[in-house]
């Protein structure tokens, strides 16, 4: 498998099927004729977000390649619970599928101890779809230009330097908890109820910085509202070519990316599984796809079943430390 940017470690991993889905499997079992309907795919998010906006790319290509219509269909809520639910609750038959993300599969599972499925237990995976490098950005008026200078800043006003995330538990949230850890400051965290209002706040002056995704915050940056001084992905992005990585500014450790994957409820037959990787293989392999894809600030990135629970594991051990260090709670 080959990822752009080289930012997704895989290490072998494995997913078990619930007993209590066996004889819904075996009905499944025979899928020669799939998909001979309209193949869901759930955004547990509102439409417009840079999932949102991924999933949609990918599904008008998915349902070329398959002859069948893939729509997708918003459920937003409950940080992203109430549609990851309904899909890990659906009949394992093909026809529903879910776009997870970093919150939902890596991060979640180590911030609630109750949550109202078990991503390893009801889900099976089928492929990633996309990664995206995180921007660290700053209002302007704040007096630095580089990320040691903010460093430095912060360092020099423990605890007064505020951050805007899109929530708390979010992947804003813990990757820019990563970054304060990693250089060692004292922040103040200021929670928002989506990306749009925190940017919001952020170009208006009333938090001091933000780590946010590249594709919802590029226009601010090219209008010159706000300030980026790295990005976090391995080598940098190229919506933002003349802004350094984390590593090049010495935080080699503050590394992070958001990412998102088809995964189908725990049951489906393999047969299914398999013909639905090799469609969004061929679904992301396309020019035009990688371009929107690009022009939205992602990196298509597919990968075979068994690679996707891989990598799903090792980014579940990275955001397990930094939650556990960071002292990362959610109310």
């Amino acid at each position: 498998m080959r990822i752009t940017r080289r930012v997704l470690a895989l290490s072998l991993g494995s997913a078990a099927l619930p007993a209590t889905k066996a004889s819904a499997q075996q009905r499944a079992a025979r899928p020669k004729d799939w998909p001979s309907q309209t193949v869901r795919l759930v955004v547990p998010f509102a439409a417009g977000g840079s999932t949102d906006v991924a999933a949609r790319i990918l599904a008008e290509r998915l349902g070329q390649t398959l002859g069948q219509s893939v729509v997708v269909e918003n459920r937003s809520g409950s940080a992203g619970f109430i549609g990851a639910e309904s899909v890990a609750k659906a009949p394992p038959d093909g026809y529903t599928l879910l776009m997870a993300t970093t919150g939902l599969l890596s991060i979640a599972p180590h911030l609630y101890a109750q949550m109202p499925f078990d991503p390893a237990r009801d889900l099976t995976p089928v492929s990633l779809a996309f990664a995206t490098d995180l921007v660290i950005a700053v209002t302007n008026g704040v007096p630095v230009r580089t990320l040691q200078e903010l460093v430095g800043y912060a360092k020099e006003r423990p605890g007064s330097i505020s951050y805007a995330s899109s929530g708390a538990g979010t992947t804003t949230h813990v990757a820019t908890e990563l970054f304060r850890l990693t250089a060692n400051v004292d922040l103040l965290h200021v929670p928002y109820r989506g990306s749009g209002p925190a940017m919001n706040d952020l170009v208006a002056g009333n938090v001091q910085m933000m780590v946010d995704q590249i594709a919802s915050s590029i226009g601010q940056i090219n209008d010159g509202r706000i300030r980026a001084l790295a990005v976090t992905g391995a080598k940098r992005h190229p919506l933002l070519p003349n802004v350094p990585t984390v590593a090049e500014a010495g935080l080699a450790g503050a590394q992070a990316t958001s990412w998102g994957g088809i995964m189908a409820p725990a049951g489906t037959a393999s047969s299914v599984v398999d013909k639905l990787n090799d469609a969004i293989r061929e679904a992301l392999a396309q020019p035009t796809v990688r371009q929107r894809m690009a022009g939205a600030g992602a990196d298509p990135a597919a990968s075979s079943p068994g690679e996707f629970m891989s990598f799903v594991k090792s980014e579940s051990e990275k955001w397990g430390r930094v939650v556990r260090e960071a002292r990362i709670t959610v109310g």
